[in-house]
């Protein structure tokens, strides 16, 4: 498996180039040509709504009706999913998390963006416009989208109405509050970058480790990571992946408690649920995504007005409105009727700096000398540890 490192060195000739093989990535160009008809996406669940769920939060309609670009959605429930989508080719857009947008970059699926033909491009948080995961040597390949923290979803019944205050709720078998085992009642996140959220229980559990960053693992670290996993493995329910059955899970199943997105919390609570979720004492996971656009999209006029519409402050509040996530455009955060005056501090705003946002694990890593456990490993044993190896 070749080094990340080796792809990422992209020399300024060779980008000029793949430029100018389509004239709307030109440089000099600022403006987007007539669309094409229609934009073909990859997103995550609740990321692209057309009001089907609640007419109140639909972001694609009026897109529709402006611009002649139909949008059609394809759903993926994993990092790893979206990466294989996009491999095989056939969609324009893909709202990235930063465990899939350098694999996207280095393996040459994904196009450099021309910032001048987005002119809500100043708009984006400072934090994000030139954030490691979607920038190299200065080239942009992604346009923020939301960011924010995965949370501990829990049943208020199950916890007799306190917060959990850590994550071994779910890492480790114990009586819960109601008197009753978690075996068989939690459940984990089924994706390869999971581990970092073991490593981040380890980091404060057991620090003789050494872990500084839970994508950055020594082998030693990483094997007290997938133990932990092994153990876990014992008292998980469901390993989640569709946002929708794990609702179903913590409706019909029994299932109390579990990593999740603020987009599942938010729509359990709507149907009166008796459901809350917390940032426990350890901290949190998280993503920051990115649209990004594929090196061969057979729309880019519609992607580059769709990446455009995406940014605006009405669709950027309503988003994180319904997901649960912090608007990647901080105008957003005032005057949205359905965010709220307080809805971005709710979703975690000023919490950027606690969250260690998805990454690609790489070999040559910066936190630790003798190097780390690259991606390719994490995914072949994480596969192990959920076939019970």
């Amino acid at each position: 498996m070749p080094r990340l490192s080796r792809y990422l060195r992209l020399p300024a000739l060779a980008a000029s180039a793949s430029l100018a093989l389509n004239p709307v990535f030109a440089a000099e160009m600022t403006s987007v040509g007539k669309g094409e008809g229609q934009v073909d996406i990859v997103a995550w669940a609740g990321y692209i709504e057309r009001g089907d769920t609640d007419k109140a939060y639909d972001w694609v309609t009026d897109f529709e009706t402006k611009t002649g670009c139909k949008v059609n959605v394809k759903t993926a429930g994993t990092s790893d999913e979206m990466v294989a989508l996009m491999n095989e080719g056939g969609f324009d857009l893909v709202t990235a998390s930063g465990d899939a947008s350098l694999r996207l970059i280095a393996g040459k699926k994904v196009a450099p963006v021309n910032t001048k033909l987005i002119p809500n491009w100043g708009t984006v948080d400072e934090r994000l416009q030139d954030a490691p995961w979607h920038t190299v040597n200065g080239v942009h390949y992604g346009v923020p989208y939301q960011w924010g923290s995965n949370v501990l979803m829990y049943n208020t019944e199950a916890f007799k109405g306190e917060a959990p205050k850590s994550w071994n709720v779910v890492f480790e078998e114990q009586t819960l509050p109601d008197g009753k085992s978690n075996k068989g009642r939690i459940q984990a996140f089924d994706g390869p970058i999971y581990i970092a959220d073991a490593a981040l229980y380890l980091m404060a559990h057991q620090p003789e480790l050494g872990i500084k960053d839970p994508y950055e693992l020594t082998e030693a670290q990483y094997k007290a990571a997938l133990d932990l996993l092994r153990q876990q493995r014992k008292i998980v329910q469901r390993y989640w992946h569709d946002a929708m059955i794990q609702i179903d899970d913590f409706t019909n199943e029994g299932v109390v408690a579990s990593s999740s997105w603020p987009f599942q919390v938010n729509l359990l609570q709507s149907e009166k649920k008796p459901i809350a979720s917390t940032i426990p004492s350890e901290g949190a996971t998280g993503w920051a995504d990115s649209t990004m656009m594929h090196v061969d999209a057979a729309h880019p006029n519609c992607a580059y007005m769709w990446m455009e519409h995406s940014l605006s402050p009405k669709v950027q509040g309503d988003l994180a409105a319904w997901f649960g996530s912090v608007p990647a455009v901080p105008a957003a955060c005032k005057g949205n009727e359905l965010l709220g005056a307080e809805g971005c501090k709710t979703n975690g705003m000023e919490e950027f700096e606690r969250i260690h946002f998805w990454r690609t694990p790489v070999a040559k890593c910066a936190t630790q000398a003798e190097g780390c456990v690259p991606h390719y490993r994490w995914v072949s044993d994480y596969i192990a540890v959920l076939g019970g190896r």
